[in-house]
């Protein structure tokens, strides 16, 4: 089967800057920069779309004029395995104008949901020792930046 889904991010006109930082942080690439041509709705030149990829998934940014707009009901999760990736993430991610939501959410300056998350937490939030994974909740639900070391610490009822 030749079929493929493709995320397709719809910016006002901030397509290429958005890509141009995903790629910074997760190490991906741009590869592919489409421009409108004369007779299009924008002057010619302007970028129109900007295809990129992030971990091996490819990501396409549209151009598509301020109607276009992102909702919290749409998000990209990103599992990490230390503290200190959360961390740089989670700054990189609200520089300029993001914004922390709560549980690992935060919006970045584009509009774009992220949760970013330590693996560990979804062994800890499906333990079969409900007492663990309840105080894992807990701890997770008071927090906006995931801390591990708190989450594993209420994990352990410590």
């Amino acid at each position: 089967m030749t079929t493929s889904i493709t995320t397709f991010l719809t910016y006002d006109t901030q397509a290429e800057e958005a890509a141009t930082l995903y790629t910074s942080l997760f190490g991906g690439k741009i590869t592919d920069t489409m421009r409108y041509p004369a007779g299009g709705p924008k002057p010619e030149g302007t970028v129109l779309s900007v295809t990129f990829e992030l971990l091996g998934q490819t990501y396409i940014a549209l151009n598509g004029g301020p109607s276009f707009t992102f909702s919290q009901g749409f998000s990209l999760m990103v599992q990490v395995e230390t503290q200190a990736e959360i961390d740089r993430l989670w700054n990189k991610l609200l520089e300029n104008g993001g914004k922390a939501v709560q549980c690992g959410w935060l919006v970045d300056k584009f509009g774009v949901s992220w949760q970013i998350v330590p693996k560990q937490l979804g062994e800890m939030l499906s333990h079969k020792d409900r007492a663990k994974s309840g105080r894992a909740m807990q701890a997770m639900m008071g927090m906006q930046k995931l801390d591990l070391a708190k989450l594993q610490t209420a994990f352990e009822g410590r």
